[in-house]
């Protein structure tokens, strides 16, 4: 399988489909690095975890579907669904949470659809919801940054919390999320948005150790690493810029409106730039080509529709942070939104 990255009308640039994995997961390099500097060495294990579910898992699917399972190795596209998925989840989430919603994504979402190219959903982001909705505590205790965190926790305690649940000094999950040492807390976002709806003032819910400077201790900067990746591959013409300004347009215009009409109850543009997932979102997740529209005007639109989404969910919803419902919801429209935006072949006429 090839993408095409058309420079215009009659030439195009060809890059197979490993070279272009190839390029995404090396630009995620800078927001893993972010990641493990703040919340700790979980983050790798979470991703060794992950790729060797996915490596098993589409050996098994390409072997029960009577295909090469050497090639499909090598297309490194379950690489980008293992990791996506990986970075997502807190880094002390216990192992079989990472193992069960890659398999999902790696089995159901793309072989059950008829393997790359064919899957009608993000894979990654179905894996994500499906353990949200499944596990939400799992899946929202997250680490504090390392600076804010009272207690120090080693490798080999990571180990143990991830594999055991248990450190070495006795502490469970369940003790750590009641915070006993101080070491697990909720993200900006989640903070935020519980404070506001108890009625405390913008003001006020800021003033957290939590917060900082920006946009949350930690976050603001792995953001601002998913953001340089993420420039990196339009500058190499991995991706164009339509989705990712789309979906960054999309979340900001709105949450600024909102903001200077309500401001002691709304969230700050800068938080909802910089806090969760947005960077990740915009530039890896919801440029994914198989799920996304096809056509520049049509990834605009579908852009537009990802970040307004995310607005609304991070507004009114039930969860802090929105990114995975927001694409998911995205790719069920891609059929109409390329419906309309699909530009008219030359010499074809006007659209009936």
């Amino acid at each position: 399988m090839t993408f095409k990255i058309a420079a215009s009308p009659h030439t195009h640039q060809r890059r197979t489909t490993q070279q272009v994995m190839r390029w995404v997961y090396l630009a995620l390099i800078p927001g893993v690095l972010a990641q493990t500097y703040f919340f700790g060495f979980g983050v790798y294990i979470q991703l060794a975890l992950a790729l060797l579910t996915a490596w098993v898992a589409e050996g098994l699917c390409m072997r029960m579907r009577g295909r090469p399972i050497g090639h499909a190795w090598q297309d490194h596209t379950a690489i980008v669904t293992a990791v996506l998925l990986a970075i997502s989840i807190p880094a002390l989430a216990p192992w079989w949470i990472v193992v069960m919603g890659t398999a999902f994504a790696i089995v159901v979402v793309k072989h059950v659809y008829g393997g790359v190219g064919q899957n009608l959903f993000n894979p990654a982001m179905a894996g994500y919801v499906l353990l949200l909705v499944s596990f939400p505590v799992q899946m929202t205790s997250w680490p504090i940054p390392a600076e804010l965190a009272q207690i120090q926790v080693s490798i080999t305690d990571t180990l143990n919390l991830i594999f055991t649940g248990f450190t070495s000094a006795g502490y469970n999950l369940e003790q750590l999320r009641m915070g006993i040492d101080g070491m697990t807390m909720a993200t900006p976002l989640d903070s935020l948005r519980n404070d506001l709806n108890h009625q405390l003032t913008l003001t006020e819910a800021l003033n957290k150790p939590i917060f900082g400077d920006i946009a949350g201790i930690g976050w603001a900067w792995v953001n601002l690493a998913f953001l340089a990746g993420g420039l990196v591959l339009i500058k190499q013409k991995i991706i164009s810029w339509h989705i990712p300004g789309g979906m960054l347009v999309g979340l900001l215009v709105p949450a600024a409106i909102y903001w200077l009409f309500n401001p002691d109850q709304a969230i700050t543009p800068m938080l909802h730039l910089l806090s969760g997932a947005t960077m990740l979102g915009a530039f890896f997740i919801a440029t994914d080509p198989v799920t996304a529209a096809t056509s520049n005007k049509g990834r605009w639109v579908f852009g537009l529709l990802v970040g307004f989404i995310v607005f609304a969910i991070r507004t009114w919803g039930g969860y802090p942070d929105a990114v995975a419902f927001a694409v998911l919801l995205a790719n069920m429209c891609v059929p109409v939104i390329d419906r309309y935006t699909q530009p008219i072949a030359y010499g074809h006429g006007g659209r009936s």
